[in-house]
């Protein structure tokens, strides 16, 4: 059986386990792409609020990264879709060790790619998060105040 090394661990790039991961990374992909729609609704929500406050340069940045993430999810997701559907080579029963091992790079490769997009992704949401929590804060601090 064949092993890669992906940062320290050892994985068995056999057909079945690289079927399961590619169907992982669609769901986790597709979930952030639907996730972008709240981020967008999110945003809208504290337009005026973003706009008033001390959060305008950081509102406007994380708006920018968020239009930006959308188009590198959808990118990814239709680089897993079209690796999920070479993976036809390791099931066909024939003997193609050089296609093979060359699907399997491209799996090690996508491993790498998917889990840094998602690490990303995961600082962006916090970032988001912490922004839209500050500009609340302020909001209800305004209210107090009057």
């Amino acid at each position: 059986m064949k092993t890669q090394e992906v940062k320290g661990y050892r994985i068995w790039l056999n057909s079945e386990n690289m079927h399961e991961s590619t169907l992982k990374w669609v769901s986790e992909l597709e979930f952030a792409k639907d996730e972008q729609l709240f981020f967008n609704d999110l945003i809208k929500s504290y337009t005026l609020q973003l706009i008033e406050s001390k959060h305008f340069e950081d509102g406007k940045k994380m708006s920018e990264e968020i239009s930006k993430v959308h188009n590198e999810i959808t990118d990814l997701l239709e680089e897993v879709k079209r690796h999920e559907n070479g993976l036809e080579i390791m099931v066909d029963g024939l003997d193609q060790y050089e296609e093979e091992e060359a699907y399997r790079d491209e799996h090690r490769k996508l491993i790498i790619k998917v889990n840094a997009f998602l690490n990303e992704y995961r600082a962006l949401k916090k970032e988001l998060f912490e922004l839209v929590k500050g500009v609340i804060k302020e909001g209800k601090q305004k209210r107090l105040l009057e």
